[in-house]
């Protein structure tokens, strides 16, 4: 089947959840083209065999995402709002797993469709208005799926990602979008330890 990877529809179903689930969603926009990109950029992401998106929203990351992985790599996203959820069903690619449910049950998501430990994880989930607890079980939940020397990216609008996430992976590198409304910063860790050799 050939990819349907053109623009994301749901600008304006977006807007609605945000409305509706302004915590979840934590912005009054999708991303941009620029900051899509620039996530998808990412050199974990073209490597990977195995890419995990938590939060995709409407879609647009996610097909940046496929554009950039390897024709044989694999991409779980994970959404936990029902209407941004059947938006991903426009996304025509046999590389790609939608499921519908939550963040904190990555590794059983993971058994579910029979996958290993993903290479790269990228999330836009708005840790600055999810509940420091829930925040943190998501983190330890991506902490305990990655695979080592793997990736953990969060693009999000304030610090406080890197403030629950400092006593799991440590220091955060980040970058800055501005051309993204609201700007967001892109905070990036590795997991310690190499790639198993097959």
């Amino acid at each position: 089947m050939k990819p349907t990877l053109d623009a994301a529809p749901g600008r304006w179903e977006f807007f609605q959840q945000f409305l509706r689930h302004p915590l979840q969603l934590g912005s009054i926009t999708p991303s941009s083209r620029f900051l899509e990109q620039r996530i998808a950029a990412h050199p974990s992401v073209g490597t990977a065999s195995l890419v995990v998106e938590l939060g995709p929203g409407n879609g647009g990351t996610t097909r940046a995402l496929l554009r950039a992985m390897a024709p044989e790599a694999r991409l779980l996203s994970i959404e936990l709002n029902p209407d941004l959820f059947a938006l991903l069903h426009h996304i025509g690619d046999h590389r790609f797993i939608a499921h519908h449910g939550d963040a904190r049950r990555l590794r059983e998501t993971l058994a579910h469709y029979d996958l290993g430990a993903p290479q790269a994880v990228i999330s836009g989930i708005p840790f600055s208005t999810v509940a420091p607890a829930v925040g943190r079980e998501i983190l330890d939940a991506i902490a305990a799926a990655l695979a080592p020397g793997g990736h953990f990216v969060a693009y999000q609008v304030s610090g406080r990602v890197a403030e629950l996430a400092r006593p799991i992976f440590g220091e955060a590198e980040v970058d800055m979008e501005p051309l993204n409304i609201p700007p967001m910063r892109i905070f990036r860790w590795s997991k310690p330890g190499t790639e198993p050799r097959h």
